[in-house]
């Protein structure tokens, strides 16, 4: 493997894109240390320890940060991170969906693409606008927090301005970095940012999992989350949990195609066997963004409730229960939501009936089905099937940090890393990214990285 490595870095063209990803990687991190002049530095260290506790908000905010390669509390010039362009992005691949026009322009090939990478940019700005400026009204009001964060003499609307164009400049900046990547790089930008935004909590969550564990003393029969015990069953877990992911992400239900054979002159052509692979993930990570998205409504209005009636048992309960992470009702909406978000999204991405009538038009078919009606109703019966292996899969990776949390370890920062979508985005990237690092080796006739020939 090592000698893999360092072949990767024998081809010029390909280590200057790797290179560059670093340098841009590096730049992106370093944007976090950049904050707003008007911040209070010291109120922001302070509320980001009080959020981090394990409380519910603390919670919701760090899952918010995960897959928004962000960081809301710290009123950075990233703070809004990347999830403007991610939900722009959402927001027109569901139009697409629905919405002729931009029907017609994903079936127009390059022109069509660059068209909607225009609009999404667009969409971009107005969405950073909105969610910056109520962020910074947000930070300076106490509202997120709790007290403000503004230094004396800056709390007003002026300055609020002035942080929310900072701000969307820095997403705007982003994108830019994300585009750069793709075009120079190596990988998907996008994805590389929040991977290297999740990458980078790695270090603080280990030395909080390796401090508890100094601290007792090295011994056996310490408590939850301090013991020696608990951190060889973490250290097995995380191991057999990452080869878990690796293993369902790359399955498929490989169905078998026949081409049809026909005359060539005095050739006969085709008549060949292939496969037609679908993923048992065939969903992603996106049924667990939008339902965990989803479940922070009801946390927000609840708790806006108890605000105007404190002492009402009836929305003490329902704070219990949608308390992100921790209330028995909110993990049980969040399966739901991902079987419910597994299946929306494989129907929106995954069309039948198109593939069908591809497999016509190249000649194809599925042997004991008809081309057309019927190979689209078996496709769709397949993934209906596959689907719900897939979301069973999603939900038990979504609910594993939370047991983890309450059994072992007691800090969600240290249990998120053996599941949920931090996990998932980093696992899917990173094969990603080997994939296309193989392509440039194979292409130059080296071996590639996932070859295990001698």
């Amino acid at each position: 493997m090592f000698s893999k490595l360092l072949t990767v870095f024998r081809v010029p063209e390909l280590r200057q894109k790797i290179l560059l990803t670093i340098g841009l990687l590096a730049v992106y991190r370093m944007g976090f240390s950049i904050t707003l002049p008007f911040m209070d530095h010291a109120a922001i260290a302070d509320a980001t320890k009080s959020v981090g506790g394990g409380t519910g908000l603390g919670d919701m905010l760090k899952m918010v940060q995960v897959f928004s390669a962000s960081n809301i509390t710290n009123g950075s010039i990233f703070g809004l991170g990347i999830m403007p362009y991610i939900t722009a992005s959402i927001v027109f691949q569901l139009l697409g969906t629905v919405y002729p026009p931009l029907e017609q322009l994903q079936k127009e090939g390059e022109s069509g693409r660059r068209r909607l990478n225009e609009y999404t940019r667009y969409a971009t700005v107005v969405i950073c606008l909105l969610q910056s400026f109520f962020l910074i009204r947000g930070l300076a009001g106490g509202a997120i927090t709790g007290s403000s964060m503004f230094l004396q003499d800056y709390d007003h609307i002026g300055w609020v301005l002035v942080g929310t164009f900072v701000m969307t400049a820095g997403t705007v900046f982003l994108m830019w970095i994300g585009e750069q990547i793709d075009a120079y790089g190596i990988g998907n930008g996008i994805s590389l940012l929040i991977m290297a935004g999740i990458l980078a909590r790695m270090p603080a969550a280990g030395g909080t999992l390796f401090k508890g564990v100094w601290d007792a003393g090295f011994k056996l029969g310490a408590p939850t989350g301090q013991s020696v015990e608990s951190l060889l069953i973490l250290a097995a877990l995380f191991v057999a949990v990452i080869v878990w992911v690796v293993f369902i992400t790359q399955g498929q239900r490989k169905i078998p195609i026949q081409s049809a054979k026909h005359v060539r002159g005095r050739k006969v052509m085709g008549g060949q066997r292939q496969w037609l692979p679908l993923r048992v993930n065939q969903a992603g990570v996106m049924p667990i963004i939008f339902a965990s998205s989803l479940l922070l409504l009801p946390y927000f209005i609840f708790n806006q409730l108890g605000n105007f009636w404190p002492d009402s048992s009836v929305l003490r309960l329902f704070q219990a229960g949608f308390n992100p992470g921790q209330g028995f009702v909110y993990n049980l909406s969040y399966i739901i939501l991902i079987y419910f978000f597994c299946y929306f999204w494989t129907a929106i991405t995954f069309n039948p009936k198109d593939m069908a009538e591809n497999l016509k038009d190249m000649g194809s078919f599925i042997p004991g089905y008809r081309p057309g009606a019927r190979t689209a109703s078996y496709l769709e019966q397949v993934m209906l099937r596959i689907t719900y292996v897939g979301a069973a899969f999603l939900a038990i990776i979504a609910v594993i940090p939370t047991v983890i949390s309450t059994t072992l370890t007691g800090d969600f920062a240290v249990a998120s890393f053996f599941g949920g979508t931090g996990l998932l985005i980093i696992v899917s990237v990173a094969l990603d990214l080997v994939q296309k690092i193989d392509s440039h080796l194979v292409m130059r006739n080296y071996k590639g990285l996932l070859d295990t020939d001698d």
